[in-house]
């Protein structure tokens, strides 16, 4: 056994002895080692001294004649002055004088018992840290640092002896061990026990290396949001009043739909949102994930959106209520991580983020990326936001991941009577809205990540419509609709039995230089609409959204990202006479976005950003609509 003996230890001394004559060993150690002089410090290396001289006899120093040792003479020194390092000569002080070097509390180069174990280090070289196998020694040591390199050069021997290479351990050593051991029997006998204590411990946190924990962290995020039209905004819904979340959509007398017009700007709103944390581990590898989310805020883009399309354009992602109603504490996030060997992790739980795995981008990600709704995920791509299910994530090789994902609609924000439909019994989680998805993350090379993805969507019927005659349809729409991107019935004013979806889509991100990034998205999704009149065939309406961008990380300060997006978040290519809410007069809604995340500490971040919208709600002749927002989150 190895060991690396300190020299600077917590007793630490001036390292020149002042003992008064040379040490004669005993007949059975059969050598004389002559110790230091009185004022004969020890040489630094590599520095020359001269000789000290002879020292004057010194009535302090009592040597037993040589026939009277067993081994080697106990040692009688004159003790030095803990606090000036002179010595005190004085035969009268009490003080003065030790009998055995078990009495010192420090060991010094001079001492015997220093100059044996340097004796045996060098032959035995029990001792590692030094190219030559020593250690040098030249300062004092403490006692317990002294024992541990004499338990190296025991555990040396015994293996020699065990080894049968006894020959090279001579008697001589073996009574200079024998003496070693006699005087720092208890050092020695406290070192194994704490070196026992240490191994038991070790063995227990084996044997128990994970203890449940769970930790909490969280963010709040405060949002100060103005939005201005300076014209009459066209609005596809059946009325203006009323709460903005719960705005429908019907068809007039003429079969059109229902068409509103505002020129009221809505007011600035200072509003906030949070999430609170709490991930459990069992094992060190697994978590468990419970994450509540609180919020108040009603976004003042909303006041122009067309039905269905509540939440979406001109939106930040952390300006909303996040529940049925505002300041009601909900569980947003409900799940169990865990893995299957070293390659493959399994998410299952009640309500699993589709985001957290699906459609991610480096430079779209809300909280320092892209911060609208529409621009930090792919208007097309999940129907479901949060639903109960299962995800596998398989890390095939080191450049590609493969997702898949089975989610049945579980939403924190919708009301339970028409959505959450993995929890009703009527439904449940094959039932209703689900999704299945797959994906494909590759990484071409470094610093650039494409993803492939494909979805397939069942659709409930859970849009209510009110037609201008007082028919009421039920059709698809709303927030779990995508890829339908506001309210669609059976193109005349009457319900669905639902709709199945197919979705594909790419998107990329890539840091071209050090300050640079690009980013975009391309989606397209096809929907087949079954109508419940058996006389009409199956609709179908098919659309794409389009982003792109560039974003410049560490700008004005490491850890800060400016991002600037454009995105097309809904264009119709066919179907349009399919949607009640959300195809407008056929124009193209366009959105340009400016987000700037400035960290001010690791824990709170500035983030201005402007958003303008042209051709809102796909009306070509619409005002642009600009929208402010000032950002302040925190994180723990």
């Amino acid at each position: 056994m190895a060991a690396f003996i300190r020299k600077d230890g917590l007793n630490h001394r001036d390292s020149r002895s002042k003992l008064l004559a040379p040490l004669v060993l005993g007949a059975t150690a059969g050598a004389i080692l002559g110790l230091a002089q009185p004022s004969a410090a020890a040489p630094e290396p590599g520095i020359a001294s001269s000789p000290a001289p002879n020292p004057a006899p010194n009535p302090a120093l009592k040597l037993k004649p040589e026939s009277e040792f067993d081994l080697a003479p106990a040692l009688e020194l004159d003790l030095q002055d803990p606090l000036t390092s002179e010595a005190v000569l004085s035969p009268d002080d009490p003080m003065a004088q030790v009998t055995s070097v078990s009495q010192l509390r420090d060991v010094r180069p001079t001492d015997w018992a220093f100059q044996a174990l340097q004796s045996l280090v060098e032959r035995y070289g029990c001792i590692a840290g030094y190219p030559d196998g020593t250690y040098r020694g030249d300062r004092a040591m403490t006692r317990y640092e002294f024992a541990a390199g004499l338990n190296a050069c025991l555990d040396r021997v015994n293996e020699l002896i065990a080894s049968a290479t006894a020959d090279s351990t001579t008697q001589e050593d073996l009574a200079i061990i024998q003496r070693l051991q006699e005087e720092f029997q208890a050092e020695l006998a406290t070192l194994r026990g704490r070196i026992d204590g240490l191994e038991a411990r070790t063995a227990e946190l084996e044997a128990n290396q994970f203890s449940t924990t769970t930790k909490l962290s969280g963010n709040v995020f405060f949002n100060l949001t103005g939005a201005t039209a300076g014209g009459d905004v066209q609005i596809e819904a059946r009325g203006l009043g009323g709460p903005l979340n719960l705005r429908g959509a019907g068809r007039g007398l003429d079969g059109r739909p229902l068409v509103q017009t505002t020129d009221d700007d809505p007011n600035i709103t200072f509003g906030s949102y949070s999430f609170l944390n709490l991930t459990t581990s069992f094992t060190g590898r697994d978590s468990l994930v419970t994450q509540l989310a609180v919020g108040n805020s009603f976004s003042p883009a909303n006041s122009y959106a067309s039905a269905g399309l509540f939440n979406t354009f001109g939106t930040p992602f952390t300006d909303q209520a996040g529940t049925t109603s505002a300041n009601v504490p909900v569980v947003r996030e409900l799940f169990y991580d865990f893995p299957i060997g070293k390659k493959i992790k399994v998410v299952v739980g009640p309500r699993i983020n589709w985001y957290r795995y699906f459609d991610g981008n480096a430079y779209t990600f809300f909280l320092n990326g892209a911060s609208s709704f529409n621009a930090s995920g792919s208007t097309l791509a999940n129907a479901i936001d949060r639903g109960a299910g299962a995800v596998v994530r398989w890390n095939a090789t080191d450049w590609l991941d493969l997702n898949v994902g089975y989610l049945g609609e579980n939403t924190e924000f919708l009301n339970n009577t028409l959505f959450n439909t993995a929890t009703n019994a009527t439904e449940g989680i094959f039932g209703g809205t689900n999704t299945l998805t797959a994906a494909a993350n590759i990484k071409p090379f470094d610093k650039m990540n494409v993803r492939l993805l494909y979805t397939r969507t069942n659709l409930d019927n859970n849009a209510r419509i009110v037609n201008a005659d007082g028919s009421v349809a039920f059709g698809v729409g709303g927030a779990t609709s995508e890829p339908i991107y506001g309210v669609a019935d059976d193109g005349q004013g009457g319900s669905l039995n639902g709709a199945t979806a197919d979705t594909f889509g790419i998107s990329f991100d890539w840091r071209l230089a050090k300050r640079i990034g690009l980013f975009g998205r391309y989606y397209y999704g096809s929907t087949n609409l079954d109508p419940q009149n058996r006389a009409l065939v199956d609709g179908e309406v098919n659309a794409q959204a389009v982003q792109g961008g560039v974003a410049l990380p560490d700008l004005g300060r490491e850890g800060a990202l400016l991002t600037l997006s454009y995105g097309i978040p809904y264009s119709i290519l066919d179907g349009r006479q399919y949607l009640v809410s959300g195809g407008g007069d056929g124009g193209i809604q366009h959105e340009f976005e400016a987000t700037y995340y400035f960290p001010l500490s690791d824990n709170i971040a500035l983030v201005p950003a402007i958003y303008m919208v042209r051709n809102p709600n796909n009306f070509s002749d619409n005002p642009t609509i600009w929208v402010g927002n000032l950002r302040t989150q925190f994180r723990f």
